[in-house]
């Protein structure tokens, strides 16, 4: 097997375009259409027997629907004998990655065998919620990061006044380190809890100075913007001067932006691992990076 192929699911057209150049490799045409009952239905057109195929689909909203044509392309590309890797920048059921309640289903790790049986070779997505999911994935998964993506672009079009970068929570802690370092800035990490049954976030109280500095908000996914919301009510009131929010994955849910831009958010940053508004930070170079080491290897 020599050829690379990247073929483009319906909800990363534009994504897999962008990925496709960079790499150098030819798109697919594949034929989407959907039943009046919202049945999806796939066809690929190329023989695609002996080459290697890179699937790119992205599962944010309705996410069932996207995870559906992931695994139909996928099964269809591998039963006629291509070789699968799994580009998924954002990987939708990411964040159920263990059992936090008694019988609660660990949804990643189902995600995970439905790609094993459907023929993925291999798994790359972009800032996955906890890297600790990636065990569940019985051939190998990687995720690469989005926060150079994301400093790159802060470094571009913002000039911060003694800037401190903020995460929500300690999950995010670590991309709150790696940003604060490369936009050259202190980070501090917020406590924030949520309420397993009822999903409800409260963020302590905890005294910070502020005064006169401009913060960075940042996180892997932004869903209805409540976190983000509860954090920026709280830095403005120890002082924080201008505030801006950054995340990989914009889901941003029903008012999500309007939550978050009426607690005093300047700005909302997020990539295209989801196409929306918002969604200003290109991540494919940083993708095709990865992709290019894996293709130059000998197999």
């Amino acid at each position: 097997m020599e050829e690379w192929y990247v073929a483009p699911g319906p909800a990363s057209r534009e994504f897999a375009e962008l990925f496709a150049n960079r790499i150098n490799v030819s798109l697919l045409t594949i034929e989407f259409t959907t039943f009046p009952d919202g049945e999806s239905k796939i066809r690929v057109i190329e023989d695609v027997r002996n080459k290697r195929v890179i699937m790119v689909q992205s599962t944010y909203p309705p996410t069932d629907v996207h995870i559906m044509q992931a695994l139909m392309l996928s099964y269809k590309i591998s039963q006629d004998g291509g070789e699968v890797y799994a580009l998924i920048p954002y990987l939708g059921y990411a964040r159920q990655d263990k059992e936090f309640l008694k019988g609660e289903v660990v949804s990643l790790a189902v995600i995970a065998r439905l790609l094993r049986s459907v023929g993925v070779k291999r798994l790359i997505t972009v800032d996955i919620h906890s890297s600790e999911g990636l065990g569940y994935f019985p051939f190998p998964a990687y995720s690469v990061s989005a926060i150079p993506a994301i400093a790159k672009y802060v470094n571009e079009n913002y000039h911060l006044n003694k800037p401190v970068v903020v995460s929500p929570d300690f999950g995010a802690s670590a991309r709150a380190e790696g940003l604060a370092q490369l936009i050259n800035s202190e980070y501090i990490v917020l406590s924030k809890k949520r309420d397993r049954l009822t999903g409800e976030v409260s963020i302590e109280d905890k005294t910070l100075n502020l005064e006169d500095r401009d913060v960075v908000i940042i996180d892997d996914i932004i869903s209805t913007g409540g976190s983000v919301q509860k954090a920026a009510l709280l830095l403005k009131k120890y002082g924080a001067r201008k505030i801006i929010t950054a995340c990989t994955h914009p889901i941003m849910v029903s008012n999500a932006l309007e939550r978050i831009t009426s607690a005093g958010v300047e700005e909302v940053i997020g990539t295209n691992t989801i196409p929306s508004p918002i969604s200003k930070v290109d991540v494919t170079p940083i993708v095709a990076e990865y992709f290019k080491s894996l293709m130059s290897r000998e197999y």
